[in-house]
């Protein structure tokens, strides 16, 4: 029996780790709680993948986004309890995510209430994605309870309950535009159409109470705008565009949909201010870089946050990375080419393999370097040795050993929970093809 990659990791350095762990420290924001945001407003966090939000009115109640799926949704119900006073008028779905949109008839139960969207989310397809890999999964589905931190912006996503659209209702009133007032068991609620992490983002707006639910459009992360599970990139433009507008709100209050809340007016303020200058100025230095003929490796080397961005607490890259935006920005910005002539039409990976292997004097020699590589921690360069020869003999037991040690190397090392997941799915994929 081979031993699995986590058991041949060599002893390293605490402060190697330091991403890892505050990625752990991270978790905390997920903890179960309802927590009372102002008067009649409430916020279930920690009870699924996303935060449920419960308004209440003149006797009967309004829910904006409705979790994962029901069985996340009852256990929501049971924890805001006596809160959530029947009928539920109204569900607003600030976005058509699974994870925001799963759990609806569980709230609806016989009210029969207004289903509420922009119409962009009536109109959008189901994104389209990128079919699994050789195991990889950025939220960890599969990952054993040791390996999994977290999702990123969710406790777990998939895991415990599997992903599902059976609660979900669609929408009944729609609008397009800007915006849309709605008044609703007496509480005028505003609903603000926001493009950011997806098409459809609407924000919910109680400028009485002074209370933002942004959806999406802010998460304590760096933004995922360009997700590896083989997204479009969400363009940081119109982002940016849609944080200046609730930046012009001023509000108190702000309850996103993930992880805790943000309350006080200059908490918020300086939340909203840093994601939206946390999104332009990689924008703007990957379209200088692109100006002067940069390549997408060479501007990942150089594209950076400010010393004061990168601390900010809104800006750790538990989920979205600035690489991963750097690579996306140019791509959709100028396309795949790289502006190098040699990258016009390539060598065929197998062929390249081939001439890299007799290079480093066959098979053997190869995977003998890729060990020494992962000896002396240069785990990505190891990764790509291994490449080279599973390419040429993909069930090359030895490769796939040394490969899922390199990843499971990596992902030890990772802040970027996606990051982390991903290569940890593979290596536990490459581990288990190998026995």
């Amino acid at each position: 029996m081979n031993k699995s990659p986590r058991d041949q990791t060599a002893p390293a350095q605490a402060d190697e780790f330091a991403g890892r762990e505050q990625l752990r420290a991270s978790s905390a924001e997920f903890r179960k709680e309802v927590i009372e945001i102002t008067d009649g407003v409430f916020a279930a966090v920690g009870y699924s993948a996303s935060n449920v939000i419960l308004i209440q009115g003149d006797m009967a109640s309004i829910i904006v986004d409705t979790s994962a799926n029901p069985v996340d949704a009852r256990a929501v119900m049971d924890a805001f309890g006596g809160r959530l006073v029947r009928p539920v008028r109204a569900i607003i779905y600030t976005h058509n995510h699974p994870d925001h949109s799963g759990g609806a008839t569980v709230f609806s139960g016989n009210d029969s209430p207004e289903v509420y969207s922009h119409q962009t989310l009536v109109e959008s397809g189901p994104e389209f994605g990128r079919g699994q890999r050789a195991g990889g999964d950025a939220f960890g589905t599969t990952l054993p309870d040791e390996l999994f931190i977290n999702a990123g912006t969710q406790i777990e996503y998939g895991r415990v309950t599997p992903h599902t659209r059976e609660g979900y209702l669609p929408p009944t009133r729609t609008f397009s535009g800007e915006s849309q007032t709605i008044d609703v068991a007496g509480v005028q609620l505003r609903l603000v159409h926001m493009p950011g992490e997806s098409p459809e983002n609407t924000a919910v707006w109680m400028a009485e109470k002074g209370v933002l639910i942004p959806g999406d459009d802010f998460l304590k992360s760096y933004p995922n705008l360009s997700p590896i599970r083989g997204l479009k990139l969400r363009p940081p433009e119109t982002w940016i565009a849609s944080l200046e507008k609730m930046l012009s709100l001023d509000a108190t209050y702000m309850v996103q949909g993930h992880m805790r809340p943000i309350l006080g007016r200059d908490e918020v303020r300086k939340a909203l201010t840093d994601y939206r200058d946390g999104i332009k100025t990689i924008l703007d230095q990957t379209l200088a870089g692109i100006k002067q003929g940069k390549t997408p490796d060479e501007l990942v080397q150089e594209v950076r946050l400010s010393d004061e961005l990168a601390n900010s607490p809104y800006l750790q890259e538990y989920y979205g990375s600035v690489a991963w935006a750097v690579r996306g920005i140019y791509a959709d910005y100028v396309g795949w080419f790289d502006g190098n002539a040699t990258n016009l039409y390539p060598l065929p990976p197998i062929e390249r393999a081939r001439k890299m292997i007799d290079l480093a004097g066959g098979p053997a020699k190869a995977l003998d370097r890729a060990n020494q590589a992962v000896e002396a921690k240069e785990y990505q360069w190891a990764a790509e040795l291994a490449d080279f020869v599973l390419v040429l003999a993909p069930e090359n037991v030895a490769a796939k050993e040394i490969k899922a040690r390199a990843l499971t190397e990596l992902g030890e090392r990772q802040i970027n929970a996606t990051a982390r997941n991903y290569y940890l799915t593979s290596a536990e994929y490459l581990s288990k093809s190998s026995d």
